[in-house]
């Protein structure tokens, strides 16, 4: 993504409503305040604007997945919701965040906005990969169920020294996702990262998802494969559990 500008929404007047059945089922059941700031823990809207092809409409599925479980896979835009429609709503559901795609002159952009009056940042889309032509592309693509239970990791690097608009950036993309107290925090919970990281040379910012797993390490590969399964080994053929270690 390339070369972020800052500006300042407006509040909106109302308008009509726009479905959002899933994300009220999902905010009934997730806490609303944030244990370790006490704020309001951040939601999103991700969604698109104007005609874009079906590339990007994956793309949009792969950003809502990203932003889960503080969000809503199953948001529906029609033609004639304009964005005073999805600010409406906005604040009676607790969304803080939007994430917004277009199309315009078939240069795709993504804006990230803070509801209801900013800042907005608009993004110039390089290049991207869909997380289903990733996954066709591993041989043992990891996705294990409950993944999406909890917020991602968001990891920042090359932002500092840089000055406006960088600094309010970071401070954007920290505060779209639930903080976390790291001496609190179970590590099971933590199976995603995003990562987001700005090349000074190219102008660009990497934006990228990670699936990640807990694994002992120092120790041999049969010792780690025993502590990750919780199975106790086979051994019927061998005279003493050393023999397991050591062949």
């Amino acid at each position: 993504m390339r070369h972020p500008k800052s500006g300042r929404g407006k509040r909106r007047g109302r308008g009509p409503r726009i479905p959002a059945a899933v994300l009220r089922k999902q905010q009934a059941a997730a806490p609303n305040v944030d244990q370790v700031t006490g704020a309001k823990i951040p939601k999103s809207f991700v969604f698109s604007r104007g005609k874009i092809p079906s590339t990007l409409r994956h793309l949009q599925q792969d950003l809502r997945k990203v932003m889960l479980p503080y969000t809503t896979l199953n948001l529906k835009e029609k033609k004639r919701n304009n964005l005073k429609d999805f600010l409406n709503v906005a604040g009676p559901l607790g969304v803080t965040h939007f994430m917004i795609l277009s199309n315009p002159k078939s240069l795709p952009h993504l804006r990230m906005a803070k509801t209801p009056q900013g800042p907005t940042y608009t993004f110039q889309i390089e290049e991207y990969a869909l997380a289903a032509d990733i996954a066709n592309s591993q041989k043992h693509p990891r996705c294990p169920p409950g993944i999406f239970k909890n917020s991602p990791l968001v990891v920042l690097s090359g932002f500092t020294g840089h000055g406006e608009p960088y600094t309010s950036l970071v401070q954007y993309f920290q505060y779209m996702v639930p903080a976390i107290d790291p001496n609190t925090v179970k590590l099971a919970t933590c199976q995603r990262v995003l990562l987001l990281k700005y090349d000074k040379e190219k102008g660009v910012v990497d934006f990228r998802h990670y699936s990640i797993k807990l694994q002992p390490v120092g120790v041999s590969r049969k010792i780690r494969k025993l502590m990750q399964n919780n199975q106790v080994p086979d051994l019927r053929d061998l005279k003493d559990v050393s023999d397991y270690m050591t062949n």
